[in-house]
């Protein structure tokens, strides 16, 4: 990434929220979930304090859609061209929570395990606490060792709501 980047933001209801769907030439860099725009627009210029952010286009509209769709109806295939955007370890993570099919959670430690890195389950945790690709990088399937909901960024409300409508899709 570098201070040339421009990163195009559109922000859309959903059944969960507001949605704000950003995405530059190589993919989708974020996906964040919220009550207010103007704070999804500040967490996205402090997580991307270099990029210029400029309003969406057609192209932001059909992928916040797409989005969108996926959340209500999580049953769909959601493909997206993805630019993620972490340590390599976050993307190894991320990768893995993607590999997890809706209707199914998995532990952390489970995900660390999976990575080969059994001992990892508070930076598999930390990992998923950075994850900006909310529902795209299904950081509400993983679950606490006891089946418990722990932390989600974007809430334990709507964490429970994903899940809920996942298992009946």
């Amino acid at each position: 990434m570098d201070s040339t980047d421009e990163i195009r933001v559109a922000i859309r209801k959903s059944s969960i929220g507001l949605i704000l769907v950003a995405h530059g030439r190589k993919g989708v860099v974020a996906v964040m979930i919220g009550d207010d725009r103007n704070a999804l627009r500040s967490d996205m210029r402090i997580r991307f304090p270099l990029v210029s952010l400029v309003d969406g286009d057609s192209e932001s509209d059909a992928i916040a859609a797409r989005i969108i769709e996926f959340i209500e109806s999580p049953s769909r295939a959601l493909e997206l061209p993805l630019d993620m955007r972490g340590s390599d370890f976050q993307r190894e993570v991320w990768r893995a929570l993607r590999a997890i099919p809706p209707g199914r959670t998995a532990t952390y430690a489970e995900v660390a395990r999976s990575l080969g890195r059994p001992s990892a389950v508070r930076a598999v945790a930390a990992a998923c606490a950075a994850n900006p690709l909310a529902v795209v990088v299904p950081c509400h399937r993983v679950v606490r060792s006891d089946g418990g909901l722990a932390g989600y960024r974007w809430g334990i409300d709507r964490k429970r709501a994903l899940l809920a409508r996942e298992a009946t899709a």
